[in-house]
């Protein structure tokens, strides 16, 4: 162990060391060096649905590059349950595809590290910035340029073809009931996490369920697509991140994520970039047209689903497994509850 690491390890907590003595052993029996030891823990903040904890693994030894990796944990508190696994693989198979994303290192399925279920992976330059496009210190310009960038990024996770990828063995292709399929899940997540019942949630998803369209092209779907997701290096993105829900489905369930009423803060620049704009600069770089109609109901699915997240918080903090008490909020219900009505007079529904 260096002189530096000792230092470090004398003045970080007990379980801090604990953690970094714990990563060190796991890696050497899985074919890192031993020579290497984890120096500068610490913690990227806990995430709604990941732990993500910073370090570099250093060595005296001036032969051996120093590596900055992240270690991605199952919190206790996370809103939505997903697979370490499946997230290590796609990472994987993803690094063959012309995408910023990050190499998938080490896999523990057994949380022999932490405790919970976790993945070794490499960090990244970059910074998180999820207000990037309402930041006034940035010019106007500048901030509608990234936009732009944005969405392009976006149109390039829905060319990956993820067929060739190997992917398909990986995430089901739904088929053309991709949105049904969606809708399915997210409601059976309500189902076991809601504490009470939510008759707003029951409505919307019926009527979901009454208009779903059809889905005759499937992508690779990142899902919680946004910039709070993205690495920034002055104006270049730098990093794709957070692949725990993708899946094969839909590309409009991307674009109506991020055209959603409830997140345009997060994708509109004010007077120059605006949800139509993103639109027609993702038909312009995808060639392919978006069903406006089939768009609406991806929104109103949109908000469906962050209420059930929302839902899934309250329980995880009546469990005692979140600090916040996340629950439907009246803005959220209600722009629910209009979207879906809205959807479903463009779809040629009447309710």
């Amino acid at each position: 162990m260096t002189e530096s690491t000792t230092q470090a390890d004398s003045q970080a907590p007990a379980g801090e060391v604990t953690l970094a003595r714990s990563l060190e052993r796991f890696m050497a029996e899985r074919g890192g060096d031993p020579r290497y030891r984890v120096a500068h823990l610490r913690r990227a903040g806990s995430g709604r649905s990941r732990d993500n904890w910073l370090f570099d693994l250093e060595s005296a030894d001036a032969s051996l590059p120093q590596s900055q990796l992240i270690l991605r944990t199952d919190p206790d508190g996370g809103l939505v349950k997903t697979d370490r696994r499946v997230e290590f693989e796609l990472l994987r198979a993803l690094e063959g595809c012309n995408l910023p994303t990050p190499t998938a290192r080490w896999l523990d399925v057994e949380g022999e590290v932490s405790g919970n279920p976790a993945l070794i992976m490499g960090r990244l330059p970059g910074t998180c910035d999820y207000r990037v496009l309402s930041d006034e210190s940035r010019a106007v310009e500048q901030r509608a340029d990234l936009a732009r960038k944005f969405c392009e990024i976006l149109a390039a996770i829905h060319a990956v073809d993820w067929a060739a990828a190997g992917i398909g063995d990986l995430l089901p292709d739904p088929g053309e009931q991709a949105a049904a399929t969606e809708l399915a899940r997210w409601l059976a997540i309500l189902h076991h996490d809601q504490l009470e019942p939510w008759p707003e949630l029951e409505y919307a998803a019926v009527v979901l369920g009454e208009t779903a369209p059809q889905c005759p092209t499937r992508v690779l779907v990142h899902a919680d697509f946004k910039p709070g997701n993205l690495l920034l290096d002055d104006t270049s993105v730098t990093g794709l991140l957070d692949w725990e829900l993708a899946h094969v489905g839909d590309p409009l369930e991307d674009l109506g994520w991020v055209t959603q009423s409830l997140r345009a803060s997060e994708h509109t620049v004010e007077g120059a970039w605006t949800h139509d704009d993103l639109i027609r600069h993702y038909e312009l770089v995808t060639s392919r047209s978006v069903d406006r109609s089939a768009l609406a109901w991806w929104n109103s699915f949109s908000a469906f689903k962050t209420a059930v997240m929302q839902v899934s918080g309250l329980r995880a903090f009546v469990e005692e497994r979140a600090d916040d008490p996340y629950r439907p909020t009246r803005r959220v219900l209600l722009t629910l509850l209009d979207e879906v009505l809205d959807a479903a007079h463009l779809r040629g529904g009447d309710r």
